[in-house]
């Protein structure tokens, strides 16, 4: 009789309910659009045919499709370049000496400079075609969101405990193993509001990676971006308005269809150890977990993850594997070639761009660049000095309280989301109608994007402070200035560097937009490097464009190299969580 009620039990488990209908649901109404995404992306286009954009409320929900796919797409594509860049940086000396400063170079790289070598590129394999344009903008919208990512990635696998090392090393956890059983699992908080942040970083340029004009050439996307930028030019607010509804929208769909449930999903990784903490709730994730098929499928599924997870290099040889690896001589001369090529690389571009340039360009304009590029660090340094005095209590307070964080994550994620440039227009009028200083006036809007960076990075910092630690400095009457100074700031302080650095980063790539302000047939331009590089795009004059692209990755390099890098070897000496 009690084998006869298991089967029974079996049996019934096996028809469907009422969650397996809903989840189907979610996930074929997921399937049909991002599939009528697809095909429309992959239409026939020739260079130079003009794409109609309609500033119809009615087009915005196709137009809105169009640009969540590409993010989707190049969120996935930041992925998976972070786990493999950043985890190598983390692993190997001898790439975070290479990969490390090229992320420092590659993020003060202007995403007009990215447009302008992607987009011939991308047009050249996909001929004919709306693929080239499309992967052009998928291209640059990756390089809005990577950066942050990898570095908070990187950061993070560094600052992994040594105990729980070793922890791993004692239960005989090869380096696959213990990479997804320890230490991803501890980079999991960090890189899930990074995710976040850098989803809003690509809102931020998508005006510019969809209405792409480069040397006078327009190729306008059809996109939420593109639909900006046209409302922009012909100074209708009404569009305007209708954007921030759109975009409201879709930052409420990306929040509860995907964020949401993966922040529920990483509260199984919490290292603490207090059971009563507010847990993520949402509801997709209910409907899946009630559901019978869909259940089976995740158990399907993480069966399948814990295969490959598991795969165990031969005991007996991995030790002897990993001596003879180390001791390798030809494994280190392979390296150092592999080093030389990269620099010899690397300076021979570096002369054919600067004979190129200095063709063209005159010693006026490099003068002129450098006054400009120092003009631009003041203003930006003096920025990321006042969000951190705001920024970094507010985070605090936010990251200490689950139910609080759970109610500011839609609200930050869409203020993070938010283009500064739908402000712009009031800037503009504001300071036409009170005669203000253009420069000193518009230096808050290049940071109005990446102070997030700031807000995101102390959050995710503080959800990673130790209960216990908590729990001691209040048994100890620990408070004030002393909890701050003795427990919380050596906690979040390589948080706060990694989002501070890249929230410098983001502000010199928001310079370009921020100093030259447009507003139908009004034109103001502060004084700075990142003005100067959107004039000399837009009236196709590649030389001094490059210089200016130039100049800019040579003061983001210094200052990584001589600021943030020696913050970074701080935090890992003094700060490391033990």
């Amino acid at each position: 009789m009690h084998f006869k009620k298991i089967a029974f039990s079996t049996q019934q488990h096996a028809y469907p309910n009422l969650w397996d209908i809903g989840a189907l649901l979610v996930v074929l109404a997921i399937i049909i659009v991002f599939s009528i995404a697809a095909k429309q992306m992959t239409s026939p286009f020739d260079v130079g045919e003009p794409i109609s954009i309609s500033l119809s409320a009615w087009c915005l929900p196709d137009y809105a499709l169009r640009t969540v796919m590409r993010m989707f797409i190049a969120m996935g594509i930041s992925l998976v370049i972070t786990f493999i860049f950043g985890t190598w940086a983390a692993k190997s000396k001898h790439a975070e000496r290479v990969i490390i400063p090229m992320v420092d170079i590659l993020q003060s790289v202007p995403i007009l400079g990215f447009l302008s070598i992607s987009v011939p590129t991308f047009i050249g394999l996909f001929p004919h075609s709306l693929l080239g344009p499309e992967c052009a903008a998928i291209f640059a919208v990756v390089t809005s969101q990577v950066w942050n990512m990898l570095l908070g990635f990187y950061q993070s696998l560094k600052s992994v405990p040594s105990e729980l090392i070793d922890a791993a090393r004692l239960f005989h956890l090869n380096a696959w193993q213990r990479f997804w059983r320890v230490e991803v699992p501890m980079t999991i908080p960090s890189l899930l509001w990074n995710m976040m942040l850098s989803m809003s970083a690509g809102w931020f340029f998508v005006v510019a990676s969809e209405a792409i004009s480069i040397s006078n050439q327009f190729i306008m996307l059809p996109g939420v971006g593109s639909y900006i930028a046209v409302a922009i030019e012909q100074s209708n607010h009404t569009a305007i308005i209708y954007a921030i509804l759109t975009m409201l929208g879709v930052i409420i769909l990306y929040d509860q269809l995907l964020f949401r449930p993966l922040m529920s999903w990483s509260d199984k990784f919490r290292t603490d150890l207090e059971p009563n903490d507010h847990m993520a709730e949402s509801w997709v994730t209910d409907v899946f977990l009630r559901s019978r098929w869909f259940k089976r499928v995740g158990h399907f599924l993480a069966l399948c993850r814990d295969i490959v997870i598991n795969i165990r290099l031969i005991p007996q040889r991995e030790k002897q594997l990993e001596t003879s690896v180390q001791n390798n001589k030809l494994l280190s001369l392979l390296g150092a070639i592999c080093h030389i090529s990269i620099y010899v690389a690397i300076f021979s571009a570096l002369f054919m761009l600067l004979n190129f340039i200095l063709s063209e360009a005159r010693w006026q304009d490099v003068v002129l660049t450098l006054g400009l590029g120092l003009a631009t660090t003041i203003k930006i340094f003096i920025m990321i000095a006042l969000c951190s005095l705001i920024w970094i209590p507010i985070g605090v307070w936010v990251g200490l309280r689950p139910k609080v964080a759970a109610i500011i994550q839609p609200i930050a994620q869409f203020c993070a989301a938010f283009p500064a440039n739908l402000l712009y227009p009031l800037v503009v009028m504001a300071i036409m109608f009170f005669h203000a200083n253009i420069t000193l006036f518009t230096a808050p809007l290049m940071v109005l994007g990446t102070q997030w960076y700031i807000l995101f990075n102390v959050i995710a910092g503080t959800t990673t402070l130790p209960k216990e630690l908590l729990m001691a400095s209040r048994l100890f009457g620990v408070r004030g200035w002393l909890k701050w100074k003795r427990v919380i700031l050596p906690i979040i302080f390589p948080y706060y560097i990694t989002g501070a650095m890249a929230a410098a980063g983001g502000a010199w790539n928001a310079s370009i937009v921020a100093e030259s302000l447009n507003w139908g047939e009004q034109r103001l331009h502060a004084i700075g490097l990142g003005a100067y590089i959107s004039d000399m795009t837009y009236s196709g004059q590649p030389a001094q464009e490059a210089l200016g692209i130039i100049v800019m990755c040579v003061f983001v390099v210094v200052i990584n190299r001589f600021v943030w890098r020696p913050l970074y070897g701080l935090a890992e000496r003094r700060f490391h969580l033990e």
